[in-house]
């Protein structure tokens, strides 16, 4: 029976080359998991430019309805400017979901080897 048990002791018992080479993938695991958070937390926060594009086109159509009230005689050249700024603000809006999904997607984090 004592037998028994030293062998168990001496199998289970690990060198200590091979319990810091476990120490050290644990530490890569969990950076890799830290990149992995941050790389959604980016994508999120590149998400939130949608919001200003919103507000911006809002304004544009605002500033638009106001101007068309007070001259009216100046309604297609005021809608011309318009369609330029929803134009403009719409570029900008597109880059929002493109940087989101190159965060996502593209760079992504490889475990060396």
């Amino acid at each position: 029976m004592e037998v028994q048990a030293q062998v168990l002791r001496i199998i289970n018992k690990k060198s200590k080359k091979e319990q810091r080479r476990k120490n050290v993938t644990r530490k890569v695991f969990s950076r890799l998991e830290m990149l992995e958070g941050a790389k959604s937390i980016g994508a999120g926060a590149a998400t939130i430019a949608l919001a200003g594009a919103v507000v911006g086109i809002g304004n544009v159509l605002s500033s638009l309805i106001h101007s068309v009230a007070r001259n009216p005689s100046l309604a297609k050249q005021s809608f011309g400017y318009a369609i330029l700024g929803f134009a403009l603000i719409e570029a900008i809006a597109l880059f929002a979901p493109m940087m989101a999904f190159l965060i996502s997607f593209v760079f992504r984090s490889h475990k060396k080897s």
